[in-house]
């Protein structure tokens, strides 16, 4: 969708560009939380902290939206019609059961998205009933993967059940903290949600924050929760942040092609925000070897989709095709 075509369709007002690109060091990610009004001194997870039950002063039991109207359309017949026409779109692909989708305001990444997500309408979206979410610490510093006390997930589409069997799941892992701070103002899982309501019947989620953590840590919580062909894993991230075009295209396509053959987690965090998600999925892949077929399915950036071109941020779309199941 180009910049016209994209302001046409009514996305223009709900810019939502990332404007904190991750660093390596955990000070660095600090002071960039810091600097976006976060709550950088404070750390989820530490040690000392009670693993389990409620941040202190959170009474509601469903997850209110935090970026509705900033980064995609706070009005639900609005919301509707621009996210069925990304997808209307968008190029079909064949499924796959994990894929990595980016996580700007729709005006930036949503054509980018709407190519991962075209391949659940239909059939094989009638067969999803689970959806695990991770996305990239963005407003706090966490130590470890945060998964929320509350019950549902709310957008303006409407409310997404949490899926207690998998959380009681996930809970079980030591890097596994409860933490609804960590989801209140997270944007990266957020924007996924009115795509999987658009394309999926009766669905419930299990959302996951990672923050500081190992690749180990994330792949032994997919592998937990991984479940059958009625389970949709989606990894959340960016690519580069704030290059020029001709440079983050060419630092993009370097990533894509990391993505989609290397054999060892090691992906610098300057080149994808969600680097310690994706570094778990491919231990996971490490660890079983053969068992999957991974495919870039789109690539751009936001001077191809609605932004200038002097300083841009990367969008992929990928899929693993999971060819001999374990």
């Amino acid at each position: 969708m180009t910049a016209p075509r994209a302001a046409q369709a009514g996305l223009a007002p709900f810019a939502g560009v990332e404007r904190t690109p991750e660093r390596g060091s955990r000070r660095d990610r600090r002071t960039a939380l810091a600097a976006l009004g976060g709550p950088a001194s404070r750390r989820i997870g530490a040690p000392g902290r009670a693993r389990f039950g409620h941040d202190r002063g959170v009474n509601t039991r469903i997850r209110q939206p935090a970026v509705a109207g900033r980064f995609y359309p706070g009005v639900a017949s609005q919301l509707a019609t621009i996210v069925d026409g990304l997808l209307a779109e968008a190029r079909p692909h064949a499924w796959a059961k994990a894929m990595i989708v980016p996580h700007a305001g729709f005006v930036y990444s949503g054509p980018v998205a709407a190519s991962a997500y075209a391949s659940l309408r239909g059939y094989e979206g009638a067969r999803i009933r689970k959806v695990v979410l991770l996305g990239p610490a963005h407003r706090v510093a966490l130590e470890g993967l945060a998964i929320p006390s509350v019950s549902a997930f709310r957008t303006p589409l409407g409310e997404i059940p949490i899926d207690a069997e998998l959380a009681a799941l996930a809970g079980q892992l030591p890097d596994v903290v409860v933490s609804d701070e960590a989801h209140r103002e997270e944007h990266s899982l957020e924007v996924q949600l009115p795509f999987l309501q658009r394309v999926l019947d009766d669905f419930t989620l299990l959302p996951v924050v990672v923050g500081h953590t190992t690749p180990a840590a994330v792949a032994s919580l997919l592998e937990r929760v991984w479940g059958g062909d009625d389970t949709q894993i989606l990894i959340s991230s960016d690519l580069s942040h704030y290059h020029g075009y001709a440079e983050a295209t060419a630092l993009d396509r370097q990533t894509a092609g990391w993505i989609a053959t290397s054999e060892q987690p090691g992906l610098d965090h300057q080149r994808a925000c969600g680097a310690a998600c994706i570094d778990g999925l491919i231990e996971l892949a490490r660890r079983h070897p053969g068992r999957f077929r991974r495919e870039c399915i789109d690539l751009r950036n936001s001077g191809d989709t609605a932004g200038p071109r002097d300083r841009v941020v990367g969008y992929g779309a990928f899929a693993f095709h999971e060819v001999a199941p374990c």
